[in-house]
């Protein structure tokens, strides 16, 4: 036979498109050509390809013109992920296999030159995508990445070490390549406790606040005060990821080649360091890889020393903060991610960072102030839920202080307060909708008048009067309240306060 086909997948975003990879060997001057729109790396596989047969002890057709075709041929391939199903197609089509077996695998894998099988990226992803196409084929792939695909249900993943393994399963009379099993979930250890830090019950309020209805926040203080201390401590507080979280979660690590199978099913924890471009943050490229946000999906993203990043930076999460995902343009083509992620920032009042510190005075002028402050644009901070102080606590009060609740106290709080929200609306109260707040979000007479005397006096968009509203359903559903009263409303307006002001600056 001189004609075999090979079903394998590309990866497109976060999507795995389904690609046919034919083999032809025909006569004439001897060459070994790949089309189909493959990148470098997909050309590159001609000699891993070569070398890897010929190590193997397997037969390569030296005299042979060979062609191999990536269809369709308008979706771009990249990667090593090709090099498995163009051997296998190379073998069948010169008879060394049998290519009846190949119509029951989809393949990926990239080859060594001595036959090995090595990792690829996306592998969940062209898991879920297989499942969802109704899982009609098993699913090959290199031992530690069928690990990865083997967390999907519904789907039988076959595992290999090396070609020759694949080979001789595909003999007549060969033994099936062993079944990928998932490995079960490990407990979460190792987190930062709450109990750690002293004092500060105002910011641990809003820290608990913020997880119970997946909320952003903002920290503003002094060095030194525990903003970064908090902001660690958060991820201890949220409930685990149910199956289906937790699959989209590690889906977008593997697809940037970062999921550590023994943290399967915890929330990832991102941050970034302030010099990160936007393309680092939200994504991009060619092709379009997820950024920062991506990878925080269901889970903490923590942005330090917020009005450091640039500005560009800052302004491209405006819209993931309100939607959930991002949509990556560009002249060829577009990729959408899910970046549903809860955001964590902390930033000083000042350049010199002491504004507001009674323990030492602020050099800074009011105009440096309103500059440092300004990185941060109105529309930005619109969309933060809570905007809270973090204050100076003196040494001398902080050794007298007892240990603050444990995380593992408060956490069982904040599932409870999940559980309430979930079970009356079916999301989180940071995910509920505008028009859907009347039915869930009921307020009292008292509660409507203060919360629209204070939206009145404070200036408030209609973004940020929901905003503090659904914060209120977050209160009273800790408090076990089914509607909200003006003690829930008070103490959302307070967690919503404004950047400290150049008051106490240095003239």
């Amino acid at each position: 036979m001189s004609l075999a086909t090979v079903h394998s997948r590309a990866l497109d975003g976060l999507a795995a498109a389904p690609v046919t990879v034919e083999v032809h060997l025909a006569n004439g001057l001897p060459s070994f050509t790949v089309v189909g729109l493959a990148d470098t790396e997909v050309k590159e596989a001609r000699e891993r390809v070569r070398a890897a047969l010929q190590n193997s002890g397997l037969s390569f057709p030296t005299n042979k013109r060979i062609t191999v075709n990536l269809a369709p041929a308008d979706l771009p391939k990249e990667g090593g992920r090709f090099d498995l199903p163009m051997a296998l197609g190379l073998l069948a089509a010169n008879g060394q296999i049998d290519a009846a077996g190949l119509a029951r695998l989809e393949c990926a894998g990239e080859l060594s030159l001595a036959g090995e099988l090595r990792p690829v990226r996306g592998a969940l992803a062209m898991a879920l995508a297989l499942r969802q196409d109704g899982a009609q084929r098993e699913l090959l792939l290199p031992e530690a990445s069928a690990a990865e695909a083997a967390l999907v249900d519904g789907l039988v993943v076959r595992q290999a070490r090396h070609l020759l393994d694949v080979v001789a399963a595909l003999q007549p009379e060969g033994e099936a390549l062993s079944r990928a099993a998932a490995l079960p979930r490990e407990r979460q250890a190792g987190l930062p406790d709450l109990a750690d830090i002293k004092g500060q019950a105002a910011p641990k309020r809003a820290l608990e606040i913020a997880a119970a209805g997946n909320h952003s926040l903002l920290m503003v203080g002094p060095p030194g005060t525990g903003k970064s201390m908090l902001a660690q401590r958060l991820a201890g507080l949220l409930p685990p990821l149910d199956d289906e979280a937790a699959l989209e979660s590690a889906a977008v690590l593997s697809l940037a080649g970062q999921f550590d199978i023994a943290r399967w099913g915890q929330r990832p924890v991102r941050a970034p360091h302030h010099s990160a471009s936007s393309v680092a943050l939200v994504g991009g490229g060619s092709p379009p890889r997820p950024g920062e946000i991506s990878l925080a999906q269901h889970g903490v993203l923590f942005l330090d020393e917020l009005p450091e990043f640039p500005r560009a930076a800052l302004e491209a999460l405006r819209e993931p903060l309100e939607t959930g995902r991002i949509l990556i343009s560009r002249a060829a083509r577009q990729a959408e991610f899910p970046a549903r992620f809860q955001l964590v920032a902390a930033m000083n009042p000042c350049p010199c960072g002491h504004l507001g510190n009674p323990l030492r005075a602020c050099r800074c002028t009011p105009d440096q102030v309103s500059r440092y402050q300004g990185r941060l644009s109105g529309p930005f901070l619109d969309r933060i839920d809570l905007l809270i102080e973090v204050p100076v606590i003196p040494p001398r009060e902080l050794q007298d202080l007892a240990p603050g609740e444990p995380s593992v106290t408060v956490a069982a709080r904040v599932a409870a307060a999940r559980e309430r929200a979930v079970g009356r609306q079916g999301v989180a109260n940071a995910q509920l909708q505008a028009q859907d707040l009347a039915t869930h979000a009921a307020l009292e007479p008292a509660a409507k008048a203060l919360l629209e005397r204070s939206a009145e006096r404070l200036g408030w968009s209609a973004r940020s009067f929901h905003r503090v509203l659904r914060v209120a359903r977050t209160v009273a559903d800790l408090g076990g309240a089914e509607t909200i009263g003006a003690a829930h409303v008070a103490e959302a307006i307070q967690l919503r306060r404004g950047l400290p002001g150049a008051v106490g600056a240095a003239p």
